[in-house]
C-alpha cells in the first residue's frame, strides 16, 4: 500500500486523480469484501467527490457538528462503497471497519448511509429524496440560522426520473438558494438497462434551467473541469446541478459502460484485477477547506406557549383549533410551518400570518414539503407540516425514510374521512390512519374537539421522532373544559355506570356520534360506556381492558378504512394482553361520494345510528 502526504485545497490535479483511484480501490475492496453493494455506480463519480472534498467541502472530519460546515449528501445512497471511502480518506474511519464492517449486521457502515454515523445528516436511498431534504436545509440555513454554509448533493441520473427531483430543483429555483449544489453522475446506465436520457446531457441542462436553476455541464472525469464547475456553483449566486457525464465503472475495463453489473460486487478474481489496473492500494489522507470555527445556536429557554382557550358548548372544528395553537405554538423560536398550498382551509395560515419568517408555503407538492420539514429538523427546528390528510399519502415514502433518519417532526392531516361531505371520495382521508400507525416509532393523535386538539398540538412540540394529529374538518361541540389535560397515550371516559353493558369506542367525529347513540340508548334503559380514544398509537391498553372487562362488549367505531386504523389498533391490543370480549367494528367499507356529513355517516355504517344498532345487538346477546 503506497502511503503519502496529506492533500489540501491546493492539491495538484495528478494527486487528485490520485485519491479519485484511492476512493475506487476502496469502494472494490469493500463490496467485494461485504459481498455485495454498487461498486460500478461508486467508480463513476470518484473523480467527482475527489475534487469537492479536497478542495470545496469546508468540513472538520473531527467536528460533525460544528454549525457553519458544509453539509455533503449521498442522495444516491446506493454509492456507500464511494461515501465510506470518502470517510476512510478524511481519516473519519479505519481500513480495519471498512473492510470488516461494511454492510455487516450491527456495524455502522450500513449497506445505505444512515445517521448512525455523525457525518450523514439523513438516510437516503430512497431514490430522488436526498435532493429534496437538502433543499430544506439549505433553506435552514440561509433563512432560518442566517449561516453561509454550502448543501452538495450527489444524485444518480436514474434518480432523476423521480418527481421529487424536479420537486426539489423547482423550489430551490424559486427561493434562489444560491447555498445549494446538486451534482448529477450522468453514467448512462440503471439497475435493468441504460436511463432515460442515457448521455443527453444537454437535455438535463435544459430541464434543470427550465425550473430555475443554473446548469453547468461538464466531463465528470476531468478534474479541472470539474473544479472549475465546483467554484462556480460556490459562488452563492444562483442554486446550481452540476451536469457530470461519467462512465459507470470507470478505471475497471471489465465493467466499464456494460451492463448487468449495477449492485454487484466485483468476484474476487476481477477485483484483484481491478485493484491493479487502479494502480493498487493507496492510503492518501484529504484535510479539505475547513469551515470557520461557528458558534452554535444560542439555547434560548423556550418561552411559556398560550394554547387557545375553548369553552364546553362552543362549536369548534378542530382544524381551526389546531391553526390558532399552531400559531400561538410560533412563540417557541424553534417552532416552523409548512404548508402545501391550502393554508386557508387546514389553517396553517394563522401561524403565517403571526410569523411569517419561519413559514414556508410549499405549493402542492407535499412530498417537497414533507422533504423541506426533514431538511430542517437536520438543523435542530420542529417542523408542523400540514396539508389534507388524503393528500399528505403522497409522502408516504418520505415520512417513512425520516423515521429511518431519526427525525423529530410534527404532521397534521385535516379533511378526514366520509365526514368532510360533498367533496367526495378524492379529498377523503380514510387511509392515513394506518399509514401512520405504520411509521416506526410514530405517535397518532386524534381528537374530537377544540381542546384537546389545543392540547395535543402543544404536546407533539415535545415529542421525540414523527407525531401525527388528524383534524376534522366540520364543527362539533367542545367536550371539555380549558383546564382538562390530555396525556399522549390516554383516553377519557365520557359516560359511565355501574350497568355499563357495552363500551362504545370512538375518536374525532365518531366520539361525537357515539355520545348521541349512548343518549338514545339511555332512553332504551341500555346503559353504555363512551371511551375517547384521542390517542390511538401509544394506545391507552389499559382503560380497554377495563372496560372489556366490565363491560364484556366493545363497538369501535371510525371514520376509516376498516384496514389499519382504530379498530385494528384495538382489537391487537387486546388481543396482546389475552382479553377477549365481543368486538363489533364499525368503519368506512365501500366506495363513498358526495352528499351531507350525516348522509354519508350512515351509509358508512358509523352513524349514531349504526353505532346504536350494534349496541343493541350485543348487549342483546350477553343479556
Amino acid at each position: 500500500m503506497t502511503t503519502q502526504s496529506l492533500l489540501g485545497p491546493d492539491t495538484e490535479p495528478a494527486r487528485l486523480h490520485d485519491l479519485a483511484q484511492q476512493l475506487r480501490v476502496d469502494a472494490v475492496r469493500a463490496s467485494t469484501s461485504a459481498g455485495s453493494g454498487h461498486p460500478t455506480s461508486s467508480l463513476s463519480a470518484a473523480d467527482l467527490m475527489a475534487v469537492l472534498m479536497t478542495r470545496h467541502l469546508r468540513y472538520d472530519w473531527e467536528a460533525p457538528d460544528n454549525p457553519d460546515a458544509d453539509h455533503l449528501v449521498f442522495s444516491k445512497g446506493h454509492a456507500s462503497p464511494l461515501l465510506y471511502a470518502m470517510f476512510k480518506a478524511a481519516g473519519a474511519i479505519g481500513d480495519e471497519e471498512l473492510m470488516t464492517t461494511y454492510r455487516r449486521f450491527g456495524h455502522r457502515l450500513q449497506g445505505h448511509p444512515t445517521p448512525e454515523l455523525p457525518w450523514v445528516d439523513l438516510a437516503t436511498g430512497s431514490l430522488g429524496q436526498g435532493v429534496a431534504c437538502a433543499v430544506g436545509i439549505a433553506l435552514a440555513g440561509r433563512d432560518l440560522e442566517r449561516r453561509d454554509f454550502r448543501v452538495w448533493v450527489l444524485c444518480g441520473d436514474s434518480e432523476t426520473t423521480e418527481g421529487s427531483v424536479w420537486e426539489a430543483l423547482d423550489k430551490a429555483g424559486r427561493h434562489r438558494l444560491g447555498n445549494f449544489t446538486a451534482i448529477i453522475d450522468v453514467n448512462r446506465l440503471g439497475q435493468s438497462g441504460p436511463t432515460e436520457l442515457q448521455w443527453d446531457t444537454d437535455a438535463y441542462a435544459r430541464r434543470v434551467e427550465a425550473f430555475g436553476c443554473r446548469a453547468l455541464v461538464v466531463d465528470g472525469h476531468d478534474l479541472e473541469a470539474v473544479d472549475r464547475a465546483l467554484t462556480t456553483a460556490a459562488d452563492g449566486t444562483a442554486p446550481t446541478v452540476v451536469v457530470a457525464r461519467t462512465v459507470k465503472g470507470r478505471g475497471v475495463a471489465e465493467v466499464a459502460d456494460r451492463e448487468g453489473w449495477h449492485g454487484k460486487p466485483l468476484p474476487e478474481d476481477l477485483a484483484e484485477r481491478a485493484v491493479a489496473e487502479l494502480g493498487g492500494e493507496r492510503d492518501l489522507r484529504v484535510r479539505g477547506p475547513q469551515p470557520p470555527h461557528g458558534s452554535p445556536a444560542l439555547k434560548v429557554r423556550a418561552p411559556e406557549v398560550e394554547p387557545p382557550r375553548f369553552e364546553p358548548g362552543e362549536e369548534v372544528a378542530t382544524r381551526v383549533a389546531y391553526g390558532r395553537t399552531l400559531a400561538a405554538l410560533g412563540a417557541r423560536p424553534d417552532v416552523v410551518a409548512l404548508d402545501a398550498e391550502v393554508g386557508n382551509s387546514t389553517h396553517a395560515e394563522d401561524f403565517a400570518k403571526a410569523h411569517p419568517t419561519r413559514y414556508f408555503q410549499s405549493y402542492i407538492a407535499e412530498q417537497q414539503m414533507v422533504a423541506t420539514a426533514v431538511g430542517m429538523a437536520v438543523r435542530g427546528f420542529r417542523p408542523y407540516a400540514t396539508t389534507f390528510a388524503a393528500f399528505l399519502t403522497r409522502a408516504h415514502d418520505f415520512i417513512r425514510m425520516a423515521a429511518v433518519s431519526r427525525i423529530t417532526m410534527s404532521l397534521c392531516g385535516t379533511h378526514t374521512g366520509v365526514e368532510i361531505g360533498a367533496d367526495g371520495p378524492s379529498q377523503m382521508g380514510l387511509e392515513d390512519l394506518a399509514m401512520m400507525r405504520a411509521v416506526r416509532g410514530s405517535t397518532v393523535l386524534y381528537p374530537a374537539d377544540a381542546t384537546a386538539t389545543a392540547a395535543l398540538t402543544t404536546a407533539m412540540a415535545d415529542l421525540p421522532g414523527i407525531s401525527y394529529l388528524r383534524t376534522t374538518r366540520g364543527a362539533y361541540p367542545v367536550l371539555y373544559g380549558p383546564e382538562e389535560e390530555f396525556p399522549v397515550g390516554g383516553s377519557k371516559t365520557l359516560r359511565h355506570g355501574p350497568d355499563d353493558r357495552v363500551t362504545l369506542v370512538g375518536a374525532g367525529v365518531t366520539l361525537h356520534e357515539c355520545l348521541a347513540a349512548a343518549d338514545r340508548l339511555a332512553e332504551d334503559g341500555v346503559p353504555v360506556r363512551v371511551l375517547d380514544l384521542y390517542s390511538v398509537k401509544p394506545l391507552d391498553t389499559e382503560a380497554l381492558l377495563r372496560a372489556a372487562r366490565e363491560t364484556g362488549a366493545l363497538v369501535v367505531a371510525e371514520d376509516h378504512h376498516p384496514e389499519g386504523g382504530i379498530g385494528e389498533a384495538v382489537l391487537s391490543a387486546l388481543a396482546a394482553a389475552d382479553a377477549h370480549p365481543a368486538v363489533t367494528h364499525l368503519a368506512a367499507t365501500g366506495l363513498p361520494g358526495s352528499g351531507t356529513t350525516e348522509e354519508l355517516l350512515h351509509a358508512a355504517g358509523i352513524s349514531r345510528d349504526a353505532i346504536a344498532a350494534a349496541a343493541r345487538t350485543l348487549a342483546d346477546r350477553h343479556s
